[in-house]
């Protein structure tokens, strides 16, 4: 089964950690990422820039407009992800709080199950 292990961000809650807690935070994930890849049950995982950082594109009248920052005001957004593939929803549980950010407090990982994917193989195939 593959699941998606999303990690969302809340600027307030990183700022008020210490340098020494941010650092710990990240090198966690270098951790986390060798125990799944030994485990065979890494499929990929990304990192992403803020919102400051991203646009949004929508087309209306078969116009394309562009704006900066997120589609929603939130105090939160996506900040990355694994996919990982793995026996059980209570396996994809468990790596879920073996995530650094799991352990912060005000933060969590979100666990969705992948119910289709497609990828580049996939496309070069039709």
């Amino acid at each position: 089964m593959k699941f998606l292990l999303i990690m969302h961000v809340n600027p307030q809650i990183w700022e008020a950690l210490t340098e020494d807690e941010r650092n710990e935070v990240m090198r966690g994930h270098g951790g986390f990422i060798e125990t799944i890849r030994e485990s065979g049950e890494l499929l990929g995982t990304t990192a992403l820039a803020g919102p400051d950082d991203s646009a949004v594109v929508r087309v209306r009248g078969g116009v394309p407009t562009v704006s900066d920052g997120p589609y929603l005001e939130a105090k939160e957004f996506l900040g990355g992800y694994y996919l990982v593939e793995c026996a059980s929803r209570d396996r994809a549980l468990e790596l879920a709080g073996m995530i650094p950010d799991a352990k912060v407090e005000g933060l969590g990982v979100e666990v969705r199950p992948v119910v289709f994917a497609a990828g580049a193989e996939a496309a070069a195939d039709v």
